[in-house]
């Protein structure tokens, strides 16, 4: 078993920064580099959207308005993923979910090619 758990979502003001974290664990679970690792978030009644994913050689993409705001980075040691999040809107209000899926150069996109994900933590952007 493959197991993720988010954690460092919350309430922040407009301009403000989180850094959301996704801790991998299980009995199957090698190495967080055995992946590619993504982050996705879901606003109510809405599908699941990619933010970015890294691949298992490092190379990230991000994409939409998070280009230039979110970072995604990984901590092999720890096991941990995580998700920088600068310069906060109140469209980033949202629940976020960090998800594994194969381990390939190709640069994965679709919610089908991710099968493990955790149990989502809330940003809630409000002035």
């Amino acid at each position: 078993q493959v197991q993720l758990v988010e954690s460092g979502g919350g309430l922040v003001q407009p301009g403000g920064s989180l850094r959301l974290s996704c801790a991998a664990s299980g009995r199957t679970f090698t190495t967080l580099s055995d992946y590619t690792m993504a982050w996705f978030r879901q606003h109510p009644n809405n599908e699941r959207a990619l933010i970015g994913t890294i691949n298992y050689i490092g190379g990230t993409v991000v994409h939409g308005d998070a280009v230039d705001r979110f970072t995604i980075s990984r901590d092999d040691a720890k096991n941990t993923l995580y998700l920088q999040m600068n310069n906060l809107k109140f469209d980033d209000t949202a629940l976020y979910y960090c998800a594994a899926g194969p381990k390939t150069r190709d640069m994965l996109s679709k919610t089908s090619d991710f099968l493990v994900w955790g149990q989502g933590t809330q940003v809630t952007v409000s002035s």
